[in-house]
């Protein structure tokens, strides 16, 4: 059977006759009818089949998967073979969900022995209890004596509960583990965490766990099922059925366009035109979400609208809050219970409200800017219209061109259900190192039955032999690293074939796993020793030597970091080259990028064939459902390039390569027009940097951002041969390169610290002591110098895996290569100019946005646009006059 679809669902009456009459009975009062997800998943779940659900926020799915469940608990009830054990173990990211799911689990369950004993059934309590890092030490050893049937938890706490004796004889009964927010999961560190504690559980069970899934909107779900139920020692997938309810929901997505002409109009006016537009939406509506794309967006909209709607008799000023991971989780509870009570008309949130917390009756969503893939809009749009049948209705409202152009693509694609495909961690070697540390702690294990375990889980599934040994021994202390305190965790003897734990193993294990790292500022000296502010670290590592950024209103030169502290020198003057806003920018997501580069292509081949301006601009109104200013914006867009460059415009097959002079800086740019999002950019950039150094041997200055890149190096120069830079990288030499690049980065040490603390390395508590991240951080690198001498030491090839995989996109970057160099990408040449081609402006101001307001960064881009459109017209008035001589001879 292996990875299958449910292409037909039961009726509802045919789904009543499978439950306990007094469920059906319960249910048919409270909901009348079973909803898509209910009608697919119920008969499923009771056959005893693994079932990934995937629907949208308020489309039932929860009930889906638990009614089944409750069912058969009652059914064990009435045989009177209920035990006092745990039978259902329930997994969620978030520990504030997990109190909402008990609250949400109990009401049915009580309202069904309610109709029981109506019905004249007297049915025993079916007990829920939570297990997280909350809960007290008293309440665990409760549940050790007295189990609860229902346990439900996060991957982090299962991940110990495991390690618990007592506590994993109780979980050693569990028959279903039902898997919430796997889209949330999967893509990360934390996925591959809980899809080993699965494997774990699931052999502690003697492999009987049913498994369910339930994700919102994600692509392709048969991967995403793949990783929820792992593979078989054959090699073969275990068996799914995917309830596909993805798009059970309708949705009614549009873009707005706040102003008629997005390039000429004062930055003041756009800004002022796009409060006004939110205002009206607001009024409109009863509750509104809008969502920013960073924390500090989110603060500035939610003040600025305070001060708005309250002079205009909209909403009172306790009627509008803010979400971010930044506020305490007491005011954001505070605000998800208002919404939940419905005294809210405004929330404004970065991605805080992007997972299903309950958050009750949503009428609109609003997105400010580009979401930068199809699945996050969807996912964000899902919060409105918080039941099956009403419309999940979402607005939103751009910026600027470029924004307009990505999300009118985005929000066709939404409509179409063009979802972009979620990327999965594989062979975390880190995440081994701990689970192989949780293993030993259980028993003994014979090296052989250890590997097998692991490779049934989707994440480990390719692991090679060698690389389970080499962590065994890293953790074994095969790697001599005892003078750095590094000490082993297991004892291994592989004459035998077998390990197990050392004395102290233990506690390690439960002070130390986990796999979030935690969130750290590091604080900024003058090379004086003057201390002038915090970054945070997700910002730091982005830096390298020579960088300029700006911190409280002034300019640094990054010169060096160590631990956590970073040494600085004023730059007064200088322009920014990395924006502080870069680390909190969500990337765009390669499959949207390609159909942004495909939409590009379509608009400049309709200006090639010569269609009038005002049949394409129909065209793009009716097709993209916008409004006929937006769609004239865009036409005129690529027109401006399109005439700029002699008809190049770059798409998903065309990379066009400008050279610009910029004379004011006195700097020649090379820039990459790639429309590939900025995680492939990322790779890009830094492997044509490098070759740049060697080609002018000096400093090469790199900007990146989701449709280029910039390489910079100082002087006008003439002498640069780019078409050879162009094919210097392969996808056979960028590995190399980059891990080259990347041995004396911020990036690499940061991530290096990661990688050591989730594998045990470096101890963040050992013994009551907590360590700082500053010694932590001074540690690893001491670390990182040792290890760099040891050939293939796996925590280090991890920290580089992460870097090339999950944060940028190698992957990706050796196919663009690839199609480069097999010609199905063209690369175009252009220039040198003085001017930077239109599609080119915002890279080339993307650093001053820090140091210049809004105002003056919109003067900026309106002097390029009207350089541009000067150039033109001399163009234009020559070829006239070469037309007009060549008609007179």
């Amino acid at each position: 059977m292996a990875i299958t679809r449910v292409t037909s669902c039961p009726s509802d009456e045919e789904v009543y006759q499978l439950l306990r009459p007094y469920v059906a009975e319960w249910f048919r009062r409270r909901y009348g009818s079973f909803t898509l997800p209910q009608r697919c998943a119920i008969p499923l779940i009771k056959k005893g089949h693994n079932v990934l659900v995937s629907s949208p926020t308020g489309t039932g799915k929860t009930l889906a998967v638990f009614l089944g469940i409750i069912d058969e608990l009652y059914r064990l009830a009435e045989e009177g073979r209920l035990e006092e054990q745990i039978y259902v173990v329930y997994v969620s990211p978030l520990r504030a969900l997990n109190n909402d799911m008990r609250r949400n689990l109990l009401q049915p369950l009580e309202g069904i022995r309610k109709t029981a004993e109506e019905m004249g059934l007297s049915l025993p309590e079916i007990r829920v209890a939570v297990r997280t890092s909350d809960t007290p030490p008293s309440e665990k050893q409760r549940m050790t004596k007295n189990p609860p049937h229902i346990l439900i938890t996060t991957p982090e706490s299962l991940a110990i509960a495991l390690a618990a004796p007592k506590f994993r004889e109780r979980l050693s009964t569990t028959r279903w583990i039902i898997i919430d927010e796997i889209h949330e999961l999967a893509s990360s560190k934390r996925g591959s965490h809980l899809s080993l504690s699965v494997e774990r559980l699931d052999y502690a069970t003697g492999g009987r766990l049913q498994r369910i899934g339930l994700s919102a909107t994600i692509a392709p779900l048969e991967e995403v099922a793949k990783f929820l139920v792992g593979y078989r020692d054959t090699g073969e997938p275990r068996d799914c059925v995917i309830v596909d309810a993805r798009f059970a929901k309708p949705v009614d997505i549009r873009v707005l366009c706040p102003v008629k002409d997005l390039i000429h109009t004062p930055a003041d006016v756009v800004n002022e035109a796009i409060y006004r537009l939110l205002a009206k939406l607001i009024r409109e509506h009863r509750t509104t979400l809008i969502f920013t794309n960073t924390r500090s967006a989110t603060e500035r909209v939610v003040y600025k609208l305070k001060k708005m709607l309250k002079e205009e008799g909209i909403a009172d000023i306790d009627e509008i809050e803010a979400h971010h991971s930044s506020l305490s989780r007491d005011v954001r509870l505070s605000v998800e219970e208002k919404l939940k009570r419905g005294e809210l008309r405004v929330v404004v949130s970065s991605t805080s409200l992007e997972l299903g917390i309950d958050i009750g009756y949503i009428d609109l969503v609003v997105l400010l800017s580009s979401p930068k893939s199809v699945s996050r809009m969807l996912q964000r749009i899902g919060r409105a219209g918080h039941h099956i049948r009403q419309v999940s209705k979402g607005r939103i409202i751009v910026v600027d061109r470029d924004d307009l152009v990505e999300c009118t693509v985005l929000a066709k694609a939404g409509m179409e259900r063009k979802i972009d495909r979620v990327h999965i961690p594989r062979n975390p070697l880190d995440v081994l190192a701990q689970h192989l540390v949780g293993m030993a702690i259980e028993r003994k294990w014979s090296i052989e039955e250890a590997y097998r375990l692991v490779k049934r889980s989707y994440t480990f599934h390719t692991l090679s032999f060698e690389d389970f040994m080499s962590v065994l021994r890293f953790l074994a202390g095969r790697y001599g690293l005892e003078e750095h305190k590094v000490y082993a965790k297991i004892w291994l003897d592989e004459k035998e074939g077998v390990f197990g734990r050392r004395r102290g193993a233990r506690m390690i294990y439960y002070l130390n796993s986990g796999t979030i790292p935690d969130d750290v500022k590091v604080k900024v000296y003058t090379l004086e020793g003057r201390y002038v502010g915090d970054l945070e670290e997700a910002f730091v590592q982005i830096l390298g030597p020579g960088d300029i950024f700006v911190l409280g209103g002034r300019t640094y030169e990054f010169i060096r970091s160590e631990g956590m502290r970073v040494y600085v020198k004023p730059a007064e003057g200088q322009k920014p080259t990395v924006p502080s806003w870069f680390s909190e920018m969500l990337p765009l997501a390669f499959d949207s990028a390609l159909l942004i580069g495909a939409f590009r292509r379509r608009v400049a081949d309709m200006i090639r064939n010569a269609v009038p301006k005002s049949e394409a601009v129909k065209r793009i109104a009716s097709e993209y459902n916008l409004e006929p200013h937006a769609a004239e914006n865009i036409y005129n867009y690529i027109l401006e390039q399109y005439l700029f460059t002699d008809g190049l415009v770059p798409s998903d097959k065309l990379i066009l390569v400008e050279i610009f002079h910029d004379h004011d800086e006195e700097s020649t740019s090379i820039i990459f027009h790639s429309l590939f999002g900025r995680r492939v950019n990322d790779a890009l950039s830094r492997a044509y940097a490098y070759k740049l150094t060697n080609m002018t041997n000096t400093n090469v200055r790199v900007t990146v951002t989701d449709n280029a890149f910039m390489l910079t190096v100082p002087g006008i120069r003439n002498d640069l041969d780019v078409h050879s830079l162009v094919y210097s990288v392969t996808p056979e030499n960028i590995d190399d390169i980059l891990r080259r690049v990347l041995r004396n980065t911020e990036l690499l040490k940061r991530r290096f610290r990661h990688c050591a603390e989730r594998g045990f390395m470096l101890l963040r508590r050992y013994r009551g002591r907590t360590r700082d991240p500053h010694s932590l951080q001074l540690n690893a690198q001491a670390l990182l110098e040792a290890v760099e001498r040891i050939p293939d030491f796996p925590l280090l090839r991890e920290a580089y895996r992460e870097i090339l995989e999950d944060y940028m996109d190698i992957e990706n970057a050796r196919l663009v290569l690839r199609w480069i160099h097999n010609g199905d990408v063209k690369v175009a040449l252009f220039g040198p100019t003085s001017v930077p081609s239109p599609f080119a402006h915002h890279i080339v101001v993307k650093g001053y946005s820090d140091i210049v307001l809004m105002e003056d960064r919109k003067k900026m881009l309106m002097e390029l646009h009207s350089r541009v459109m000067e150039l033109l017209a001399e163009r234009l008035g020559r070829a006239s006059g070469e037309a007009a001589a060549v008609g007179g001879e």
